[in-house]
């Protein structure tokens, strides 16, 4: 049997740590916002895009004049995959798990990961909230979930 296909039992006690991003001078305060529970996203002062990924110059005006601002967390899902494939045993107990792009308020298209959703309650233009999960004392990741009706209204 392949890795790909093995299950968390099959690992034993020894299945090893999730791999964890490692923040680089550009991304430093993308992975500080979200330590802080807070999602953090480029912004163009030129011409007043946000963008994502990280980039050094506005992909619209090509101003070097960005700064990191605070994003709202709120967006919708623009589409799925539901991941049923085992690429590091790390996630085993995890699958299948949703793998989504979202499209933010600010204007931002991101790839992220659903949590407290079933998959069959997904659809497409449903509204989102970003949530996050702490991998380790330097690393949290955000993720997203379906948004509270009563939050969204504001």
């Amino acid at each position: 049997m392949t890795e790909q296909h093995q299950t968390k039992a099959e690992y034993g006690p020894s299945i090893p740590p999730k791999p964890v991003p490692i923040p680089d001078e550009a991304s430093r305060p993308f992975f500080a916002g979200a330590r802080e529970q807070q999602l953090m996203l480029q912004h163009c002062s030129a011409c007043g895009r946000w963008f994502w990924p990280v980039k050094t110059r506005c992909p619209a005006c090509w101003s070097a004049q960005v700064s990191w601002s605070p994003a709202s967390g709120r967006g919708t899902l623009y589409s799925f995959v539901l991941m049923h494939q085992l690429y590091h045993p790390a996630f085993a107990s995890e699958l299948p798990y949703i793998i989504a792009e979202i499209d933010l308020e600010e204007g931002v298209r991101m790839i992220s990961t659903i949590v407290d959703c079933p998959p069959e309650q997904l659809r497409i233009g449903m509204p989102l909230e970003v949530t996050f999960e702490q991998l380790n004392a330097e690393i949290t990741l955000p993720k997203f979930r379906p948004a509270v009706a009563a939050e969204r209204e504001h």
